[in-house]
């Protein structure tokens, strides 16, 4: 092991290792003699020197602290890391502080503890830390089962489960870095720390959604990311906080699931709809940043028009149809056809394309009543005695009246959906 001093280190020789305290001369007899009391340092088993590196073996490092004789650290002394490299430890000149485990072992050598010095110190710190709710820092030194082991002065356990807010899949990337974390527990019988970085990071993530929140209103578009996709909506990161797109607020046409419009990872632009500040809860809206197609429809359509349309959805009174993108219209079972029908399905299914009569347009409840029998003229004489309220009329739209029966409308894309054989309300 060399023991050439290493010039690219600031190291101040010039210090002393032991400052004089006391007289320099003692009177004795009557006369002046040196006071040889005072050059002796004066400590115990257990108590922290300074002095400074003189030289450094491969299994050992002599430490002059100013006592008659060099103090000796021990190589599994120097550090609490398991794979020790001296030069990363200590180097020629430096002055450190040891911790003085023996006056004279069994060889007469003053033995000392570099990293049990600095174990106190660093206790003294962690607890203080501790106490006053701060975090500390450390440097990840090794990975072990279950967790990371932080170089703190003192090994810190940091469980896998803490390590971040979402599970960490490798430790290994954490090798080496310097991690701010909380202190969780502290037992010095056991000389235990446990720290939690998850604490730091859920501590930042509040403060960072509360300033958000604060930033946002009502109606604000904003910019986020799908950071998530379920059965009822879409989830999108706000730069730190998670909003809701729900399925019905995705688009003005029908969704089946959100990843037909959205994916993971995906940049939109969505408007702020409902903000509950105290559960810290943002809804979000994805259609309401795009033309309502509904404007389209009082503009271009108007009542008579035969328009072709796709049936999207059969249910038990009736069949949805598009006519255009993002609008669906009811064609209620009794608009379907001329003759009675119990079931839907006897003269249309999902997909087929066709064309529909526009019996009725309300704007202000977005609902759109369509006609398949009436785009065809009926036969000369069928259906005379409709006009009073027959099997095929009635003004009062009962099973088989012409009009749209009130409620039928709940299933289109732009209202909540009833369950599959829900027959709508009259």
């Amino acid at each position: 092991m060399s023991t050439e001093l290493i010039t690219d280190v600031d190291i101040d020789l010039e210090t002393p290792v032991f400052t004089l305290d006391g007289p320099e001369y003692v009177e004795v007899d009557g006369q002046m003699i040196p006071n040889y009391d005072i050059t002796i340092p004066i400590f115990g088993e257990g108590d922290v020197v300074s002095g400074r590196v003189v030289r450094i073996d491969k299994d050992e490092v002599l430490v002059d602290i100013g006592y008659k004789s060099e103090g000796v650290i021990p190589l599994n002394e120097l550090s609490i890391r398991k794979s020790v490299n001296v030069a990363d430890e200590v180097q020629l000149g430096e002055l450190i502080d040891a911790l003085v485990m023996q006056k004279e072992d069994q060889d007469g050598r003053l033995i000392l503890s570099k990293k049990r010095a600095r174990f106190e110190k660093a206790w003294k710190r962690i607890e203080a830390a501790s106490v006053a709710g701060e975090t500390v820092e450390g440097t990840v030194i090794e990975v072990v089962k279950g967790g990371l082991i932080l170089d703190l002065g003192v090994r810190g356990f940091l469980p896998a489960s803490l390590v971040d807010i979402r599970r960490v899949q490798d430790l290994d990337e954490f090798l080496g870095t310097k991690l701010e974390c909380k202190v969780i527990e502290l037992n010095r019988s056991r000389n235990n720390v446990v720290l939690s970085r998850r604490a730091v990071l859920e501590h930042e993530r509040r403060e960072v959604r509360q300033r958000i929140l604060d930033d946002l209103e009502p109606g604000k578009v904003v910019e986020g990311i799908i950071s998530n996709i379920v059965d009822f909506g879409a989830f999108v990161d706000l730069d730190g906080i998670d909003g809701l797109i729900h399925i019905s607020e995705l688009s003005w046409s029908h969704v089946n699931h959100p990843s037909e419009v959205l994916n993971v990872g995906e940049k939109v632009n969505v408007k702020v709809l409902d903000i509950d500040r105290e559960r810290q809860r943002i809804s979000l809206g994805l259609k309401q940043t795009q033309a309502d197609p509904w404007q389209s429809v009082i503009e271009t359509y108007q009542i008579g028009d035969i328009v072709p349309g796709k049936v999207t959805k059969v249910v038990t009174f009736g069949a949805f149809v598009e006519i255009h993108a993002g609008v669906e219209g009811l064609v209620h079972i009794s608009e379907l056809a001329d003759h009675h029908v119990e079931n839907p399905r006897e003269v249309v299914n999902q997909g087929d394309e066709l064309e529909v009569r526009i019996i009725e347009i309300d704007a202000d409840r977005r609902r759109l009543s369509l006609s398949l029998k009436r785009v065809t003229p009926a036969p000369e004489g069928y259906g005379e005695d409709s006009e009073d309220g027959g099997e095929d009329g009635g003004e009062d739209g009962g099973e088989d009246g012409g009009e749209a029966v009130e409620g039928s409308f709940e299933d289109a894309p732009v209202y909540v959906e009833p369950a599959e054989d829900d027959e709508p309300s009259s």
